[in-house]
Order: C-alpha cells, then structure tokens, then sequence
C-alpha cells in the first residue's frame, strides 16, 4: 500500500494502484512511462505510512514524563519481587511449626581418668601480717618530749637494735618482746620486764647474767651499757641529783674513817697503860670481836654464835684493860665503836649511791616490738614536733593472706594444708594455712595464709588487693576414673552402678547399653571417683547421665 501526498496543504491522499504493461491502457500504445507521467503531471514525494493520530499522542505523552514512567516501573517490579520472596521465604516459627520432633535420645558424659581433688575457695586480703598502731612511752622525760633526730619513712624496716626516732635527744631503741615498757628499769628493781630485757638482750649477743633470774643487778647494769654503746649512744648514768648523793656518800665514808682514826687516838692517850704498838694491837683485838658481835647479832644465820662472841668481847676488853692497869675506858672505847658503825652506814649509802648512777633503761628509750622485723605502714611524727599520742603504724614484714570462711568450710581446714592463689599474670603462687580461728562473737571464721617467697615486682602487683585462695581439702592419689554424680544409679541392694552405652546414644530407648557396678571414692567439683567392681569401664566410655 502506497500512499502520495500532493503538494496541498491537507492530508488527504489517493490510492494509485501500479498498472501492469500488459493491461488494456497499455495495450492501447501508450508506454509505461507516459502512463506515468499522464498520471503525475506534478512531482510526488512518496513516504512510508505514519501512525495515526492516537499513536501519535501517546509517544508524545510518553516522551513529556519519561521519569514519572521510570518510577511506575520500578514500583512495578518492587511489587512482582516481593510477591516471589514472600513465596519462598518461611519464618523460624512457622519452619519449626512444619518440621516434626526428633525422636528423643540419651544424654551421656565421657568417663573421665585423671586426678580428682576436693578444694575449699574463699577470697582473702593481700597485706602485711600484725599491723598495731606504736605509742612511745614519755613519762621519764623531765621535758617536752620533743621529737629531735630520726623520723622513719614508710616502708622502713624494723629490726632488733633498730633506732624507731630520738626524742629529747635520746635514742628509742627496739628488742623483742610482747610486754611494753612500764617503768624505769635500774639495779635493785625485780618483776616479768626485768626477765624480758635480759631474753632481749641475749637475742641481740649481749650478756645480761643470770636470766632465770627476775632481778636487775650490777651485771645487768654492765650489760646495758653495751646495749648502748651497740647503738652509739651514751648510757643513761642517773640525773644530776644522784650523782650529787654518790658524792656526798663518799664524804660520809670519809669522815667515818676520820672518826674512827680520832677515836681510837683518844683511847690511846686515855690509857697510858701499854707501848703504842701493844695498845694498837689490843684494841683492834676488842674492835675486831665487837665487828663480830654486831655481824652475828645482824645475820638471822648466826644467831647461835651471839653468846661465844659477847664472851670474846668481854675477854677482849678485860685483856685490854689489864694492859691499862684496869682504867675505866669504857668511854673512849664507846667513841671507838661508834666511829666504826658510822662507818658501816657511810659504806651503805656509797653502795646505794653507786646504784643510783649505774646504766639503766629508762621505759622512755626501749621499744618493745613481738615477731621482728616490723615494717612502717603509716608516720604520724614530724621532726621538732612533740611526741603525743600514736607515733606511728607498723605491720609484720612478712606478707599475709587473710580470708574469711563459713563454719562449715573451716571445719575442713586445718594449719599447715596447702593452699594456692593466682596473679595478675595468672602465675600460681604456693600457700600454706598460719592460722584458722573463730573471733568471739563471730560467725564466721578468720583464715590466714603464709605465701611462697614472691619477688619485689609480684608483691607490688598483689599489694592491698584481694584474691582468689583454693585449699585442697581432699585429693586422689595419681590418676582415677571418674563420672559425673548424676550417672550413678543405685542397685536393688544399694550397690552403685553407670549404665554404660554401647550403642549410638542418638537412638534414645533403642540404644544399647549395659550396667556396670562400681565403689565410689572422692566427690569433687560435680564428679566422683570410681572404681569397677563388676564389668568394665574405660576412659571415654559413654554414661547416661539423663534422657
């Protein structure tokens, strides 16, 4: 089909049908060509047929909103695409819904072989042992106690012979020992502190005498000065008013002296009886017995002798006085005795003199310190500042694990059971059980622990924190079988016994299993020991533990 538009400006167009050579027009003469050129005087554009009209708009329409089309597209296939997936996706409800139950199998555990051990666990403090707030004895202090050398740090250790501070210019010196200094310890002073200063002494390689004896005497005096002299520190040898009474004693023994010497003058020109030398010789012969006397009446031990010597007296006297043509002397002679007993005096109170400027200890300069060495945890007195209250706060330098435990795990506890505890770094540390005891009024029980040595570093790392401490209270000798608690069954005579599978345990009730009699041994940690009596069981055999 052809269609030809003319040159008119309307769309009409005529249908010309092409005309064979062989039809009746061109059978008449006339040529192809001028049939053709008769039919079309005009030039023709011949064109392909176009779309109508309603075709036309719509490519129009299209081509003005070609992305609203790009949209109702895309929302097209969204739709086709999730109508597919909701067809072949199925949710977990509805697939759980739609699959029907296994059939149920046995629950099993694998028979284990190893060592078996039943553990205490409690928590417990890291620290150093004892810690006890120090109080410095001030009272033999004339004045303000002031504070004047040494001040330890924290961290400081100490030990036996150890200066703690120096308070008015006098050391503090620390032994061992549990009962505190209370008084001034000095020659002629007995009771328990007297006792422990001479163990104390001992400790530290000085000789203190006689330590079964409770008494302080000049030996012990001897030792206090090199007690002293150890720490470089002067002895303490009495105040200012002893030493005067030490001089003043040794005066009166002076002057008793002079007054004996007067004395028997006097008795001597009173009886110009005898030669000097023979006088001399008979009154020390009557002073000589009278000594005597005065000692035997004196001493309770020598009571029975008192009679014989009044007799050597009185035979003294009458001796002298036959040598002085029997002259009553009994004056001169009484100055002569009372001469020498003024001499006895005068040398009592030189002893007692001498006492009193001896080294001692004054409470004021010893500190007592149980389980040496200590270590300073806290300083609470500054240089120049006087000394009042708690000086400072020391702890045992050996570090300590203290834990507290239930009544009835303590009751499986017991000093020197071995224990253990883990660092940071997951190093297991050794530890043995020091002491398990119950304060009174307390439910639960105190447990400490002594570790294993620890180097600097791992002591910082565990210093002040708390632990996780297990006590093996109950263990296996080497390795033993071993079975969850819930695999035993009891027998129809009470024997125990595991139901050992021997087929696929998946199989539930159909599975194959047989039974096995054992003896129980350890419970620990959800497991027990045991031991087949008849059967066999061997590591990794399957137990049902449930259905």
């Amino acid at each position: 089909m052809i269609r030809k538009r003319g040159r008119r400006d309307s769309d009409e167009t005529a249908e010309i049908t092409a005309s064979d050579p062989t039809t009746p027009e061109a059978r008449d003469g006339s040529s192809f060509d001028e049939l053709m050129t008769t039919a079309a005087p005009e030039p023709e554009q011949v064109i392909v047929e176009k779309p109508s009209r309603r075709v036309a708009g719509w490519g129009r329409v299209f081509r003005g909103n070609k992305t609203l089309w790009i949209v109702a597209g895309v929302a097209v296939l969204s739709l086709v695409a999730g109508l597919l997936v909701q067809r072949f996706i199925i949710s977990p409800a509805e697939a759980a819904s739609n699959t029907e139950p296994p059939e149920p199998g046995l629950v099993t555990a694998p028979v284990d072989f190893g060592p078996l051990s039943n553990d205490v666990v409690i928590r417990a403090d890291v620290g150093y042992a004892d810690s006890v707030e120090v109080k410095l004895d001030t009272s033999a202090i004339s004045g303000p106690a002031v504070v004047t050398g040494r001040v330890p740090k924290v961290g400081d250790e100490l030990a036996a012979l150890s200066i703690v501070t120096e308070v008015a210019g006098r050391p503090v010196i620390v032994l061992p020992g549990e009962l505190p200094a209370y008084r001034n310890l000095r020659i002629g002073v007995a009771g328990p502190d007297v006792l422990q200063l001479k163990q104390a002494l001992v400790s530290v390689g000085i000789d203190p005498g006689d330590v079964a004896s409770d008494a302080f005497d000049q030996t012990l005096a001897d030792a206090i000065g090199r007690l002293y002299d150890a720490v470089g520190y002067p002895s303490p040898a009495g105040e200012a008013t002893a030493t005067e009474a030490y001089r003043a004693a040794q005066d009166s023994v002076t002057a008793a002296q002079q007054g004996i010497a007067s004395a028997e003058a006097a008795l001597s020109q009173a009886g110009q009886g005898p030669s000097g030398a023979q006088a001399k010789e008979l009154d020390v012969a009557v002073n000589r017995a009278q000594r005597e006397l005065d000692a035997a009446r004196a001493d309770p031990a020598r009571q029975g002798e008192v009679a014989d010597l009044e007799d050597a007296v009185a035979v003294a006297v009458a001796q002298r006085d036959d040598a002085y043509g029997g002259k009553d002397l009994s004056g001169e002679q009484g100055a002569v005795n009372a001469a020498y007993e003024q001499l006895n005096r005068a040398q009592e109170g030189l002893e007692l003199a001498r006492q009193g400027v001896q080294p001692f200890l004054p409470s004021s300069e010893v500190l007592y310190l149980a389980s040496l060495p200590r270590r300073v945890d806290d300083v609470k007195i500054t240089r120049g500042a006087i000394l009042e209250g708690v000086a400072m706060t020391v702890s045992g330098a050996n570090i300590r694990l203290t834990g507290a435990a239930a009544d009835a795990d303590a009751k499986l506890l017991k000093v020197g059971d071995t224990a253990s505890f883990r660092l940071p770094d997951d190093t297991e540390v050794p530890a043995k059980i020091a002491s398990v005891e119950q304060p009174k009024g307390e439910k639960r029980w105190t447990v400490t622990f002594e570790p294993g040595k620890l180097t600097p570093e791992q002591w910082a790392t565990v210093q002040g924190s708390n632990v996780r401490v297990s006590i093996g209270v109950g263990a296996t000798d080497g390795d033993v079988l071993s079975v969850p608690l819930a695999a035993l069954t009891a027998g129809s005579g009470g024997e125990a016994r595991v139901q050992v599978v021997d087929g696929d345990p998946r199989d539930g009730e159909k599975a194959e299993t047989h039974l096995v009699t054992v003896t129980t041994g350890l419970a620990a940690g959800g497991s027990v020991e045991v031991t087949p009596v008849e059967g066999a069981l061997e590591k990794g055999d399957l137990v049902v533990i449930g259905e």
